[in-house]
């Protein structure tokens, strides 16, 4: 299937209720927060990892929908795929083919038959290289429309590890929650880039359908209530595009309609907009 023609960029809304939307490793899981703003954080890697897990559940069966990086994936034997199925029996430890014909069939390969390759790009320069190629699409960091405030909950329980500890009547934990928090992320799809992928129309349905259910299939301790609140894309005329990103993205605002007291769920905010430059359309997916 031929790549997308048409230049992309979106808004997307998501909440989160009692819940960690993004551990930050380096301050012990607390939800990840702007030192100088106190709002939160939700980083593209995150992001990406939700859509991965939605195309890796929902297109399992179907071909061309492997997912490159998943938990525990050796990347040296996914990339051996490509070489075992284009019959090259020659690899050199990092090096591509010497043939440009072949050094680019690996890539195009790789791009075949995994969506998140074609979508977000991947460095596959390892021992087995298959090369590397820019993805179409990219995601910026969430960040939350107000200030959060990150907690700390004591928890208890009462099975313990150790069996010197068996006569204790529980052991304590702790979990790091938001009480609420609505977080905004722009993405962009450039179709150029989709030409060297092969990022596909349907690729891109794919993309939208994860954006509007990843979260439905994330639940977990620390995820017990997130929601994909709001999706709008802005669709160009051409290939090229016909505005500046940021242009389109300031026609969404979302304001908290009582500043007064703490917002604790999504109707505590209201969303405007204006009209698209000429040559976009906008549409609500969600």
């Amino acid at each position: 299937m031929s790549a997308i023609s048409n230049r992309y960029e979106f808004v997307y809304l998501f909440d989160a209720t009692n819940s960690n939307p993004n551990g930050d490793p380096d301050a012990g899981n607390l939800p990840r927060i702007d030192p100088e703003t106190s709002k939160g954080l939700v980083t593209d890697v995150c992001l990406k990892r939700k859509i991965r897990n939605y195309v890796s559940i929902s297109k399992a069966s179907i071909e061309g929908h492997k997912i490159y990086v998943t938990e525990k994936a050796v990347l040296n034997t996914l990339n051996k795929e490509a070489y075992k199925a284009l019959g090259i029996d020659k690899i050199e430890p990092k090096k591509l083919p010497k043939e440009e014909e072949k050094a680019h069939a690996l890539t195009a390969w790789m791009c075949k038959n995994f969506f998140d390759i074609r979508a977000f790009g991947a460095v596959m320069t390892t021992d087995v290289n298959c090369g590397q190629v820019r993805g179409p699409v990219q995601l910026a960091f969430a960040t939350s429309i107000d200030p959060i405030v990150p907690q700390e909950i004591s928890i208890t329980r009462m099975a313990v590890t150790h069996e010197k500890d068996k006569d204790k009547e529980r052991t304590m934990g702790r979990k790091h929650i938001v009480p609420y928090g609505l977080y905004r992320v722009h993405g962009y799809v450039s179709a150029k880039l989709a030409e060297q992928t092969g990022f596909s129309e349907d690729d891109l349905q794919l993309l939208w359908d994860a954006l509007q259910n990843m979260y439905e299939h994330d639940r977990s301790a620390a995820r017990g209530d997130m929601s994909a609140r709001k999706l709008y894309v802005f669709k160009h005329s051409s290939d090229i595009g016909s505005a500046p990103a940021h242009k389109l993205f300031e026609t969404i605002k979302v304001q908290r309609k009582d500043s007064s007291a703490p917002a604790r769920v999504f109707a505590d905010y209201s969303i405007t907009t204006t009209e698209a430059p000429k040559g976009v359309e906008r549409m609500e997916l969600l």
